[in-house]
């Protein structure tokens, strides 16, 4: 790769060889060996593209624009070489006053990731560094808590650093001396989910000598508005997708395919492809609203499907134990709201619009949080299927969410529901990956393991148990999931924090409906399956057996042993009374060996 000396106010394309994946380590990168030996015992032996072309130019203190999809490692492509730098003055007592390297992320979630990543990584490599994790909705006390020390690592939002600064908890000056790295992660994102100003709020007190890094997953108006606003120095280096070959935007390991249907037919469709399985689990199922998700929670529950509903109304702890619920496989389905475009196009028709109805009598909504996005910004772990409900409302969206499946080289599938109404967006997409079907490329293909007589034999089911979910319904199953959650998330907070086992006590799938399914409605009848369906969820299951993801009893050893366990709160009252009883016994039998000797 060329020193970018002879132009440097330019920025350097940089191509990766495919050819020399085996030949690149992390020891050839120059990494320090403790980096090597944390990142073995997290099983990462190799590094990805990028991460091979970006840690060298970081290492460097190079200014660097780093561009790759998502799930091709951004996140150690900037850790690694930020840790790296931090060890060289981790036995040298820390006299600044500030934080050495400052991560800002878009979402609260991203953050938690980032955070635990960094922690771990320390932690492996047993060196004397602290990082913290800052959200905007802690106190100021807490602030200044978290930011005694100082820590050398902050993992924040642009908001909560804003926060920082007008209350006093972080001063300028000290910033100005103690920042020697800026990393912007998901760049992309940040202007565009509101923190132009609290960037910009922050600008004038970054030291010039400080290296700034922006980690982007597309390259848009955004992220060249920030490289003018953050970048100080010459050297740039902005790496494009590997090649530039547009169905590498999408990975070739994931099979993307689509079923035509009406709007209302869509709760059909999801029944038979999850009730047959004939899709692999784990699935992540996509909606563009609220209600959509639970209206789908609901209809699924009446067939004997559990599944947990993430959406932006969430307290983020409850948010957060979702996610790690789901990643763990306690539960297969998980509906996951992407609302973010919705409502962006519902603020601009009530910007044009006037309302006719008084706001002193409208009803107060649930309060979304801003910091919450679920296409960008949450590591999803081992999902095999992306089922998008409804389609994405753009190009950017669609590819976004196919990104949580099919990570790091692992297979993966889509099914998109496609309604007309949805024809337009879809013929977009379609454009985008190719129509040429001689080219061994990654395009969308009918879905061909549903047959129409298998769709037809449920659509009784279906539509009877859809009549029973009504919006009311919704409404208060909304309602009742998030007071559970909010009573999980405050009361028990501080008893989870000591007992932290404890929390898988705590399910995110539990029944909202009032009245229990149907018996005959947890399994669909043999009369009811054509040959085809049978073979085709045959072909399914055995691919899950050979791929080690034949586990259907996960969440009953789950109850049994929690069933054993019973409730941790009253083990303690349980032993002693047990304990009373043997006692008792004890006392008893002594007493009849008295009796019988005298």
């Amino acid at each position: 790769m060329a020193e970018p000396q002879q132009h440097p106010p330019n920025d350097i394309q940089s191509d990766d060889d495919d050819d020399d994946d085996h030949h690149h380590t992390f020891e050839t990168l120059g990494l320090d060996g403790r980096l090597i030996r944390a990142l073995s015992k997290k099983k990462i032996l190799n590094p990805t593209p990028i991460q091979r072309v970006a840690i060298p130019l970081i290492l460097e203190g190079k200014d660097v624009v780093a561009r790759a999809k998502t799930g091709s490692g951004k996140t150690f492509a900037y850790l690694l070489p930020l840790l790296q730098k931090l060890f060289t003055a981790s036995d040298e007592p820390n006299k600044k006053l500030a934080p050495r390297a400052l991560v800002l992320v878009p979402t609260r979630e991203l953050s938690q990731q980032v955070y635990k990543e960094v922690r771990s990584l320390i932690e492996l490599c047993r060196v004397a560094l602290k990082v913290v994790q800052l959200t905007s909705n802690m106190p100021t006390s807490d602030l200044r808590t978290a930011l005694a020390g100082p820590p050398e690592i902050v993992v924040s939002t642009p908001a909560c650093v804003k926060k920082c600064l007008s209350d006093g908890v972080l001063q300028a000056a000290s910033i100005d001396d103690s920042l020697e790295m800026l990393v912007l992660d998901e760049a992309d994102l940040l202007l565009s989910y509101g923190y132009e100003e609290d960037i910009k709020a922050l600008t004038p007190h970054i030291p010039k000598r400080c290296q700034s890094l922006l980690m982007s997953a597309t390259q848009s108006d955004d992220v060249e508005k920030l490289k003018k606003l953050i970048l100080h120095n010459s050297y740039i280096l902005t790496l494009p997708e590997v090649g530039e070959v547009k169905d590498e935007v999408i990975p070739k390991n994931v099979e993307q395919s689509w079923i035509s249907c009406t709007a209302r037919d869509k709760l059909l469709y999801l029944l038979c492809l999850l009730k047959l399985e004939l899709v692999q689990k784990k699935v992540l199922i996509f909606t563009n609203t609220i209600d959509t998700s639970f209206r789908i929670k609901l209809f699924l529950e009446k067939f004997g499907i559990r599944s947990a509903v993430l959406n932006s109304e969430l307290p983020q702890n409850s948010r957060i134990h979702i996610l790690e619920e789901f990643n763990a496989g306690l539960f297969d389905y998980l509906i996951a709201t992407d609302d973010r475009e919705t409502k962006e196009k519902e603020e601009n028709k009530q910007k044009n619009a006037e309302s006719k109805q008084s706001r002193k009598h409208s009803k107060p909504k649930p309060k979304a949080d801003s910091e919450f996005g679920v296409v960008r910004g949450i590591d999803f772990k081992n999902v095999h299927t992306v089922l998008n409900f409804d389609m994405p409302l753009s190009l950017e969206g669609y590819v976004h969410r196919i990104g949580r499946t099919g990570r790091a080289y692992s297979t993966g599938a889509s099914v998109s529901l496609v309604s007309p109404d949805e024809m337009i967006v879809f013929e977009e997409i379609k454009s985008f990956l190719g129509d040429d079907e001689e080219k061994d490329s990654n395009k969308l293909v009918p879905f061909t393991l549903l047959t129409k007589n298998a769709v037809e034999s449920l659509r009784y089911r279906a539509e009877d148990v859809s009549k029973s979910v009504t919006k009311l319904a919704v409404r208060e199953s909304r309602a009742q999931d998030l007071r559970n959650e909010i009573l999980n998330s405050e009361k028990l907070k501080a008893h989870f924090e000591a007992n932290q086992k404890d929390l898988d006590l705590l399910k995110h799938d539990k029944v909202l409906s009032k009245k229990p399914p149907a018996p005959h409605l947890r399994v669909v009848p043999d009369y009811l399956l054509d040959a085809t369906t049978k073979e085709a969820s045959k072909r399914v299951k055995l691919a899950r057996a050979a791929m080690g993801n034949n586990n259907p009893g996960r969440r009953q050893g789950f109850k049994k042993k929690f069933k054993k366990d019973k409730d941790p709160l009253k083990s303690l009252c349980a032993q002693g009374h047990k304990k009373g009883r043997r006692e008792r016994k004890e006392g008893n039998d002594n007493h009849k060996q008295k009796r019988q000797k005298t």
